[in-house]
């Protein structure tokens, strides 16, 4: 979900040919933007039309009711969640390519705190103005979330979507210690992918929950997946790389579906696989270079849209069907289609007012040392 806007860097000089394949051209993927929006419009469907709970009272009846076609697809709409970690570990090792640590470390936070911040405080505003939908916020609820630390802190989530990112957070944590460190390089990303693939197996059967927490055996699959391809898409088909993307994918079914399709029988586990499949695929065919003729602008607006999205979607579009569902009498469909226009709107407004000015302005920020003190391959 907070995978940097995929523009590649450029390719540096191969230092032997016998460490890693050659590079190979790169120019800039922009189906990958569209990819995104894709997999936030899928868990966007979920929260609205595709679960109970919470947005059942907003539309004053169970959405399978409300909309009983579209409910049956939207019920598979959590899955976009490892459509984004798959694109995300494209992403992330495309972007780090090339980069210090301290360059890495200031782009993951340029690009997550400012639209995050500002998502906190819309949702927190919105749930002291209509506590009905959501609780009314605390201030030390409020304070912790701005660490978007929360979720190991054991305190209440004010973004409900946030759990992602701390999935996101640890993969890159990961990555960035024992890739990123020493410099990104076929044979690293290779042999990273490799033990945390073996690393992720044997959790479970470990028992050992700080372990779990630290290798994410759920998702790493995804997150390997996608870093292969894009070893692929730089250097390249080969054995190897493929081999481990069919890996990843062999055992990111098995925990799709033994994880989000067993506790709701309501879903078929052939189409999890079906779209755990399609996921992949997706990328695949951008790392295979078969989409570059989808050049078309409005995608790097899409791309830009999909985090903020991501972030202020739930909440805020309860509240927004709320409103104008049970408040203003808005038949279900428009109420539908003006509230995911009006999160996509609001998006482009933190993208356009908070994002553009300030992450790069933060990014400055953190590179202005007071102690110019660093060692070659860990820059801060």
């Amino acid at each position: 979900m907070a995978a940097s806007s995929p523009t590649l860097p450029a390719v540096p000089a191969v230092s032997s040919p016998r460490t890693a394949p050659v590079p190979r051209p790169q120019s800039r993927l922009l189906a990958l933007d569209g990819l995104r929006l894709v997999a936030a419009l899928m868990v966007c469907l979920y929260h609205y039309v595709g679960r109970g709970g919470t947005v059942s009272a907003s539309w004053h009846g169970s959405p399978d009711h409300i909309f009983p076609t579209l409910s049956r697809a939207a019920v598979y709409g959590n899955f976009g969640v490892q459509f984004f970690f798959v694109i995300s570990g494209f992403v992330i090792c495309m972007s780090s390519w090339g980069r210090t640590l301290g360059d890495f470390f200031r782009s993951r936070v340029a690009r997550l705190y400012p639209a995050y911040w500002v998502a906190l405080v819309l949702v927190t505003v919105a749930s002291l103005l209509l506590p009905v939908v959501v609780h009314a916020v605390r201030l030390d609820e409020f304070l912790v979330n701005l660490t978007m630390l929360q979720q190991p802190m054991g305190a209440t989530r004010i973004l409900g979507v946030c759990w992602t990112l701390w999935v996101e957070v640890r993969f890159y944590v990961l990555f960035a210690l024992l890739v990123v460190l020493r410099g990104v390089t076929y044979r690293r990303v290779v042999l990273f992918a490799c033990v945390w693939t073996a690393a992720a197996v044997l959790c479970h059967s470990s028992g050992n929950n700080l372990l779990n927490q630290v290798i994410m055996p759920e998702y790493a699959p995804f997150f390997i997946g996608g870093l292969a391809l894009y070893l692929i898409h730089r250097f390249g088909s080969d054995l190897l790389a493929w081999g481990i993307v069919a890996m990843s994918w062999l055992l990111a079914q098995s925990e799709a579906t033994g994880n989000l399709w067993g506790p709701h029988p309501h879903r078929n586990p052939y189409v999890v696989v079906l779209i755990v499949t399609l996921a992949f695929a997706a990328v695949a065919v951008v790392a295979l270079g078969w989409m570059q003729w989808a050049s078309w602008r409005w995608l790097v607006t899409a791309g830009a849209l999909t985090y903020p999205f991501y972030l202020v979607h739930e909440h805020l579009g309860w509240f927004a069907i709320r409103v104008l569902h049970r408040g203003l009498g808005l038949p279900p469909w428009a109420t539908l289609v003006t509230t995911v226009l009006g999160m996509l709107v609001l998006a482009w407004l933190i993208h356009r007012f908070v994002e553009k000015p300030f992450g790069p302005r933060l990014k400055r920020a953190l590179k202005e040392r007071k102690l110019g003190i660093s060692s070659p391959g860990v820059e801060l």
